[in-house]
C-alpha cells in the first residue's frame, strides 16, 4: 500500500477542510464537536450550504448532483468534515433513498424527488424495521394492496428515526403475501402528511426523543410511488444497507473526541495534577489512540483496494471497520466519562433549553457526556450488529 498522498490529493485535502472550516458556522460545528444535539434548522442549513458547494451528495451519480471522485477523495471529504465538526448530511437522504431512486427509480421519480432530496426541501425517514422485523427484516408484515391505481397500506413500523421531523417515508411493504419471505416485497413512498399515518415517540435510554413507532391504518398512496419493480423491493432494501453501513466506523469523529478528551482533560484535576498527568488515565486513553490509528490504516488499506475493484461490489473487510469502529466509538465516551466525572450525573432531557431542567452544575461540557454514552450503546447494533459483522469475517476473510 503506498503511504503518501499525491500532491493533487494533499490539494483536494486543503480546499476541503477550508471550505469546511470556513463556510459553515463555527457555532454550530462547536455543538458538534462537544455532542450537543442539533436542531431541524441547523441541520438543513447545513447540508444547504453543503449542497451549494455541490458536495451534499458526491456519493450520488453526476447527472443528479453527484462528484467523480477518487476512493481517496471520498476518504478525505468525510475525514475532514468528521474533524471539523462539520454535521453530516443526512443519511436518510443522501445514503439511502436518494441512491435507491437514482438506481431503480423512473426518469419522473428522479425527476421530482432527487434534488429536493439533496437539498433538504425533502426530510425522509425510513419504514423499514417493525416489532417482529429488525434483524430478520425479511419477515416484516406491514402489507400494501394494490386497489385501482393506488395503494393501500397497513402495519406498523419501529426506532424510525427523526420521523418526527419527517415530509416523507420509504416504506418495505409485502405486496405478495403468498411469496418466499425475501421476495413480494415492495419500496414504496409515502407523503408523512397522508391520511392514516400516525407517528408516536419512542423515549430511548439517555432520555431523548431522537426514535418512533409509525403506524399505517387504510393509507392510500398513489400507485406512480412504487420505485423498482413490484415484488422486488428486497433488491433496493439490499442497495440500501449496503449505503449504510459505508463510513460507519467513523475514524473522523473518534479523531475529533480524542481531541477534545486531552484537551479537557488538562483542565480537569485529580488530586493536585490535572486529569492528563495521571498514568493509569494515559494509558486508557494511549490504548484507544492506538486502536484507532490501527482502524485508520485498515481504512486506508481498503480506500487503496477500492481502485482495483469493481464499482459497487463492497469489500468484506469493511465488516471490520463497523465492528472496530464502533467499539472505539464507544470506548470515547467512556473516557469522556472518567474526564467529568460526577458532573455528567445531574441530566434529565426536557423539550426545551440545553436539556436540563435544573440550574447549571459543573462545567458546561459535561451535561452531554452521560446522555451520549448511553445513546452510543447502540451503535454495535445499527447498520448491522456486531455480531452480524463477526460472522461476515469469519466466513468472507477467514473462509470459516
Amino acid at each position: 500500500m503506498e503511504l503518501s498522498f499525491t500532491p493533487d490529493e494533499l490539494a483536494f485535502r486543503e480546499e476541503v477542510r477550508r471550505f469546511f472550516r470556513g463556510e459553515i458556522p463555527q457555532a454550530l460545528r462547536r455543538k458538534v464537536l462537544e455532542g450537543q444535539h442539533l436542531t431541524k434548522d441547523e441541520i438543513v442549513t447545513s447540508q444547504r450550504i453543503l449542497n451549494a458547494r455541490g458536495w451534499a451528495v458526491p456519493n450520488w451519480p453526476v447527472e443528479w448532483g453527484g462528484q467523480d471522485w477518487s476512493p481517496v477523495q471520498v476518504y478525505m471529504y468525510q475525514d475532514e468534515m468528521q474533524q471539523a465538526g462539520v454535521p453530516a448530511p443526512l443519511g436518510f437522504n443522501t445514503s439511502m433513498v436518494g441512491p435507491v431512486i437514482a438506481q431503480f427509480g423512473n426518469r419522473a421519480q428522479k425527476e421530482r424527488y432527487l434534488a429536493a432530496t439533496a437539498n433538504l426541501d425533502i426530510w425522509w425517514c425510513q419504514g423499514f424495521s417493525e416489532p417482529g422485523a429488525g434483524s430478520d427484516l425479511a419477515s416484516l408484515r406491514t402489507s400494501a394492496k394494490r386497489v385501482g391505481d393506488s395503494w393501500v397500506i397497513n402495519g406498523q413500523k419501529t426506532w424510525t428515526t427523526l420521523a418526527q421531523h419527517a415530509d416523507w417515508i420509504f416504506v418495505l411493504c409485502r405486496t405478495d403475501p403468498a411469496a418466499k419471505k425475501q421476495e413480494g416485497i415492495s419500496f414504496i413512498l409515502a407523503d408523512m402528511k397522508t391520511p392514516g399515518i400516525t407517528v408516536r415517540p419512542i423515549q430511548t435510554i439517555d432520555g431523548g426523543h431522537e426514535v418512533n413507532e409509525v403506524f399505517f391504518d387504510d393509507v392510500v398512496v398513489p400507485y406512480e410511488n412504487l420505485v423498482g419493480e413490484e415484488n422486488k423491493g428486497w433488491d433496493c432494501a439490499k442497495f440500501l444497507l449496503g449505503n449504510e453501513r459505508t463510513g460507519i466506523a467513523r475514524v473522523g469523529t473518534s479523531k475529533a473526541r480524542l481531541k477534545r478528551i486531552r484537551e479537557l482533560a488538562a483542565l480537569e484535576r485529580i488530586g493536585d495534577r490535572p486529569l492528563i498527568e495521571s498514568a493509569k488515565f494515559r494509558e486508557k486513553l494511549a490504548a484507544v489512540e492506538i486502536e484507532l490509528k490501527a482502524l485508520e490504516m485498515t481504512q486506508l488499506r481498503i480506500v487503496a483496494d477500492e481502485r482495483g475493484r469493481a464499482k459497487g461490489k463492497p469489500n468484506p473487510a469493511s465488516s471490520i471497520l463497523k465492528l472496530k469502529g464502533s467499539v472505539i466509538q464507544q470506548a470515547t465516551t467512556e473516557l469522556m466519562m472518567e474526564v467529568v466525572g460526577p458532573y455528567a450525573m445531574p441530566y434529565v432531557v426536557s423539550d426545551e433549553g440545553d436539556g436540563r431542567n435544573e440550574p447549571g452544575f459543573g462545567p458546561d461540557y459535561a451535561a452531554g457526556a452521560a446522555p451520549t454514552y448511553f445513546n452510543w450503546r447502540k451503535i454495535s447494533i445499527y447498520g448491522g450488529s456486531n455480531e452480524i459483522q463477526r460472522n461476515i469475517v469469519a466466513k468472507a476473510i477467514l473462509g470459516f
